[in-house]
């Protein structure tokens, strides 16, 4: 859609997703203990920056020209993000968060390290040099019962306002072996980000493994979809009736397709899941959000307001610029023909209601 007039987010707006990036392991030796800072150097961990291949670092989509900072990842430069969005949309918090291979280690022990590591490192380096930021807690996915100690551990500073995981992991995301982390997050009343990325522990290509970065960027799609399937058929919403998940640079043209399908099927095979008492549309709008950043959208005002009437909720978009990644020109962090009072659920009213610790 052409953006005729660049549509600025009302001033004290809530960015759900920056991105920021971990330079190399060498920045996270002070915050590592002494056994794991001497292994990871014994091994030369540190010169590794760990990115993950979901987002290469070269790649133009996830840096944008005038976001980049010489040869320092995008993403990496505090100085950088006030300029560029704290600042540019006097923004009230911006979300930060850190997509990194250290998720997704085969070790789940060394994953656990560098998680923690990470979580002191965003505490001391971003958190504490401006009050505007906040975080989400960076677990090792992979195993649940380390992920659960890591949410305790950092929990308690409020603000760590969300758990992060990756779309696309070993197992479905709904599975009863991730229930812990679930557990923990809904204890300390945080809802879990699901971000565009995957462990690849599996193709992200149902049809197997793609030749080209355009295959997998455009799987993440249908991860997304997989993911929030598995969460409502396993009965997580459920189980934990309090807890919100968030979909992070997911798109959401794919969503009305989605959930005519899931509501459709549902209604044949329901007897399998008699936990599902109400029609899983109602279930994904009470639970799910999706940041809006990038906005899929359609290439007319009139297309978009049917998406958005397709959607069927004004309650589950959020604002996000994505920063620094390469999915919006210049100041347009809005699609042109968004009614006024939408803007304003999307930017400021839908994150304070998903965030509850934003409100402190």
């Amino acid at each position: 859609m052409e953006h005729s007039d660049a549509a600025r987010p009302p001033g004290g707006a809530i960015d759900c997703d920056v991105h920021i990036t971990l330079p190399s392991t060498r920045v996270l030796l002070p915050h590592f203990e002494p056994y794991w800072r001497e292994h990871i150097t014994r091994r030369g961990l540190e010169r590794e920056s760990l990115d993950t291949t979901s987002f290469p670092a070269n790649a133009p989509i996830n840096g944008r020209p005038d976001w980049r900072q010489g040869t320092a990842p995008p993403g990496s430069s505090l100085a950088a993000l006030r300029t560029h969005v704290l600042d540019r949309f006097q923004l009230r918090h911006a979300i930060g968060n850190v997509v990194n291979g250290a998720q997704v280690l085969f070790s789940e022990d060394l994953s656990a390290a560098y998680c923690r590591a990470i979580n002191d490192w965003l505490k001391a380096e971003w958190l504490d040099r401006d009050p505007r930021l906040r975080a989400s807690i960076v677990v090792p996915v992979h195993s649940a019962e380390l992920a659960a100690e890591e949410i305790h551990r950092v929990a308690p500073d409020t603000r760590f306002v969300q758990v992060l995981m990756l779309a696309m992991a070993e197992l479905p995301l709904g599975r009863r072996q991730t229930w812990p982390i679930y557990r923990a997050a809904t204890e300390h009343g945080l809802p879990i980000g699901i971000h565009a990325g995957s462990s690849y522990r599996h193709p992200p290509s149902a049809s197997g493994w793609g030749s080209y970065y355009l295959e997998d960027y455009v799987s993440h799609a249908q991860g997304f979809a997989a993911a929030m399937n598995s969460l409502v058929a396993e009965g997580v919403f459920q189980k934990f009736p309090t807890l919100k998940v968030v979909l992070m640079e997911s798109g959401v043209s794919w969503l009305p397709a989605a959930l005519w399908r899931l509501d459709k099927t549902w209604r044949g095979v329901r007897a399998e899941t008699p936990w599902l008492e109400q029609l899983p549309t109602r279930i994904v709008r009470e639970h799910v959000r999706l940041t809006l950043q990038p906005f899929d959208a359609p290439p007319t005002e009139a297309q978009l307001h049917t998406l958005l009437e397709q959607i069927g909720s004004d309650d589950m978009l959020l604002f996000s610029t994505d920063y620094p990644h390469w999915h919006f020109d210049g100041d347009a962090a809005l699609p042109a023909g968004l009614p006024e009072a939408l803007r304003q659920k999307i930017c400021v009213d839908n994150p304070l209601a998903t965030y509850p610790r934003l409100r402190m």
